[in-house]
């Protein structure tokens, strides 16, 4: 009998040797929008325990949107609620870093630095998630903005839905021929709501800049501005775009009473899941306003370390790495639409390999990559107000409430007001 007792004790050391009763490195970690990131973050982490038995992910409550999700941070910055890492939309990394919030992660790739080109993280992916050329963090997401489309309306509409509208005049004409069908269809959703991303996208797309290269003057209500609010004041008076909010125009979409939608590469996986069957969902480039130099903003997120403690920055870097690399990306892709932001995961067998063939309406964001350029960060603290002064003008726009010149030149007006004194 007592030899059966140490049996089972050797036993019990062996198995707990095997199995740690415990994490030895607890993480806590935040995002924003989990309608897109929940079921990726829940498998990467996953992945990432499965492979690191000794670092725990935890989550801490996902923040609506990028915007609530840096406010958040900068809240419990330096206090004991905030998290170890954060995954920050690409155009507040600026005003996180401006207030030393992000750990530099310079030291951690530089030990790394061998792997890190093996794992596909090329100079151009880490520079989205610079600034001032310190990298502050790690691309996770990146996205474009792209058209989607309802085929049937567009045929019904006497469209060719196999030759999409590639020029605004394009869309609004036909928009407008959408909308006559009657029968409760409308003729396109612009998500100009939440942020200035996709102001940002008719900027652009037009050769235009937000602020002067010097940052002393605002740009954006040059010639290039007042195109990109003469195309939003065109698909209300011309088009009968009404005035959606984002989640009307979201259901209203999957419904099948819009014919064109532009939005984010990364909400095209909920919304095949959401069309189903309803009707011939398609998606195509976005029309420019210069086709040649016209250029897209990069949306998405970057996680960063924020966690002071050294223990614990070796336990967030190997998860930021494992995150932004290979099979983060190759989970992320499939996951929401966004494009990879990692070329071994975009070239590889193994991760994405032949998704593209096999998944034809990803393919307009990947056409549109060599076009990204950063989403703009303004600079100084009132960088969430600069974007809600863009988002009120163009709301202003799109309900009719002034004349586009007006409205931009008040958006002009305020920005001005709210940038950091030189």
């Amino acid at each position: 009998m007592k030899h059966f007792a140490k049996l089972l004790s050797a036993a019990a050391i062996t198995m707990a040797a095997a199995f740690p009763a415990h994490a030895e490195t607890t993480l806590t970690v935040h995002y924003p929008m989990p309608g897109f990131f929940k079921d990726v973050m829940d498998k990467v982490s996953k992945k990432f325990m499965e492979e690191n038995p000794d670092i725990r992910i935890e989550f801490a409550n996902p923040s609506p949107t990028y915007e609530e999700g840096i406010q958040t941070i900068m809240r419990q910055a330096g206090t004991s609620e905030m998290p170890d890492l954060t995954f920050i939309g690409l155009n507040r990394l600026r005003m996180a870093d401006e207030r030393s919030i992000p750990v530099d992660l310079a030291p951690f790739m530089a030990k790394d630095k061998a792997s890190m080109a093996e794992q596909g993280f090329s100079d151009t992916i880490l520079k989205l998630a610079q600034v001032n050329g310190k990298q502050v963090g790690l691309a996770f997401a990146t996205s474009n903005p792209i058209m989607y489309y309802n085929a049937d309306l567009v045929k019904a509409a006497g469209g060719n839905p196999d030759q999409p509208p590639k020029t605004w005049d394009e869309v609004i004409a036909l928009g407008a021929k959408i909308k006559a069908l009657g029968n409760g269809v409308d003729s396109v959703d612009f998500r100009w709501q939440g942020d200035d991303w996709m102001f940002s996208a008719l900027l652009f797309g037009a050769g235009g800049t937000m602020l002067s290269e010097d940052e002393s003057k605002v740009a954006f209500n040059g010639p290039e501005g007042q195109k990109a609010f003469g195309v939003l004041d065109r698909l209300v008076k011309e088009a009968g775009m009404p005035v959606f909010t984002k989640a009307a125009g979201e259901q209203a979409f999957v419904a099948g009473k819009v014919g064109f939608a532009f939005q984010t590469t990364g909400a095209l996986a909920n919304t095949i899941k959401n069309v189903g069957g309803k009707f011939d969902l398609r998606t195509a480039e976005i029309p420019l306003l210069d086709p040649v130099g016209g250029k897209l903003p990069t949306g998405g997120n970057a996680v960063v370390i924020l966690t002071k403690d050294a223990a614990k920055q070796d336990a967030a870097w190997k998860f930021a790495k494992f995150a932004a690399g290979p099979y983060g990306a190759s989970v992320v892709v499939p996951g929401t639409g966004y494009v990879p932001n990692n070329e071994l995961a975009a070239k590889s067998p193994e991760y994405l390999g032949d998704f593209y063939a096999k998944n034809p309406l990803f393919q307009a964001g990947l056409k549109q990559m060599p076009r990204m350029i950063p989403w703009y960060a303004f600079p100084g603290s009132n960088g969430v107000r600069v974007t809600q002064t863009i988002v009120d003008n163009s709301s202003r726009v799109v309900d009719r409430s002034a004349k586009p010149e007006e409205a931009l030149d008040d958006a002009a007006k305020e920005v001005k007001r709210l940038l950091p004194r030189s």
